[in-house]
């Protein structure tokens, strides 16, 4: 555990020219680019022969989150612009009861131009569904780096999801350094979002499309999909030296009983789209556990936290908390499992569930930079070299690889 707080984030340092960061998409998306790490070699493909390097019957998980409208913009009587960024729900906690909330409701915020809004009540007016809306804002307490915000409409029939599609705007990532503009609502979800609730899209799912998972399914793979609504921690620089000093963000889980027994089915070996699959994954080992030795826990006990693969002995094999998780839920006559991860994944984490993965090209010292690096045994820099000498398009835009340790 030591050996991994140690760890010295410039370390995982390189050159980014702005050039190589992939302001908008290619017109299509399976026509990016596909590096192939495998085994410690390298070499290049485009993304839609993807399937034609994995195994018929692997089982291939997917984040089927969709990134909601969370930019919220207000003018002060002054002219001041106060900006809103919806971070996770607080009254109701419930994602999904949240978006369907009518009247009002409360959520984490963080406030962009804070100290223009003193206080008092920020409005906005827009049309919603024929009716001429008010939405206002009223700040609340300090909640860490954001703030409650209390959001009011005050119509019984419009919900909290129908107020965000008029009033909000996608956040496209702060790197891109342009506006949102309104083809984003499109390219900057995946072809299989489902579930409202992320700031932020799962990029590495960016370049499948309806063709390349029919290809997939032609092939044999297995397709399964689970939720993590992907926070706007994401994009949280690691600014200690070493990166015990960092604190990871948390994040929110919920996956079906039947990907459980999907994935006893599969052995626990899985290939992940994305590192937020592979953070859900390799969090659900210790969730296992974690049910495994409190059966009664409730639903505030379920948390991985930041350490916790680093610390103690973990002999549990991975069917073993699987099932627990399993049992666990039959228990409590739980469809889905709800839980929330702070994992950190770096040099010295071993793998528990992901065999392979496929991802984009990740920012200088970020936390994601060390997933990559302990899933390919530091073998990252050769894989980054590559891509910058490739001409590979780099972060939330560019395009992907398929690594294989």
């Amino acid at each position: 555990m030591e050996d991994t707080k140690h760890i010295k984030i410039s370390d995982f340092n390189y050159d980014l020219p702005d050039e190589r960061i992939a302001k908008f998409p290619l017109t299509e998306r399976d026509h990016s680019k596909l590096l192939l790490y495998r085994h410690g070699e390298v070499s290049e493909d485009v993304f839609y022969n993807l399937p034609d390097y994995l195994d018929a019957r692997e089982l291939m998980v997917f984040n089927n989150t969709k990134v909601i409208q969370a930019r919220l913009r207000f003018h002060k009587q002054t002219g001041a612009l106060i900006e809103v960024f919806c971070l996770e729900p607080l009254e109701p906690v419930d994602y999904a009861m949240n978006f369907q909330q009518t009247g009002g409701c409360s959520w984490l915020c963080m406030i962009g131009n804070l100290k223009k809004w003193k206080g008092g009540t920020l409005r906005q007016e827009a049309e919603v569904k024929g009716k001429q809306v008010t939405l206002t804002a009223i700040r609340k307490e300090v909640r860490g780096t954001g703030h409650r915000i209390d959001f009011w409409w005050g119509d019984n029939e419009l919900t909290f999801a129908d107020i965000l599609e008029v009033f909000g705007e996608l956040p496209i990532p702060p790197y891109l350094n342009r506006a949102t503009v309104e083809n984003d609502k499109v390219t900057y979800q995946t072809v299989y979002s489902k579930i409202k609730g992320s700031v932020a899209a799962p990029t590495a799912g960016l370049h499948f499309t309806d063709r390349v998972l029919k290809a997939l399914d032609e092939k044999g793979i297995d397709r399964e999909e689970l939720t993590l609504h992907v926070g706007a921690g994401t994009f949280k620089p690691v600014k200690s030296e070493e990166i015990a000093g960092h604190e990871m963000h948390t994040e929110w889980i919920s996956v079906r009983r039947s990907t459980f027994e999907k994935l006893l089915k599969h052995n626990c070996k899985a290939i992940a789209v994305g590192t937020t699959s592979v953070r859900t994954l390799e969090s659900l080992y210790y969730l296992g556990e974690i049910v495994s030795r409190n059966p009664e826990a409730e639903q505030d006990d379920l948390q991985v936290s930041q350490w916790i693969p680093y610390e103690g002995t973990h002999t549990m094999s991975t069917q073993a908390a699987i099932q627990s998780i399993i049992d666990y839920m039959d228990c409590h006559q739980l469809e889905a499992l709800h839980a929330s991860t702070r994992i950190i994944i770096a040099p010295g984490y071993e793998y528990r569930m992901v065999k392979k993965m496929v991802t984009n090209f990740h920012q200088p010292q970020s936390t994601l930079l060390l997933l990559v690096s302990a899933f390919v045994h530091g073998d990252w820099q050769k894989i980054y070299h590559f891509a910058l000498s490739h001409e590979f398009r780099f972060l939330s835009y560019g395009d992907s690889s398929l690594l294989i340790p």
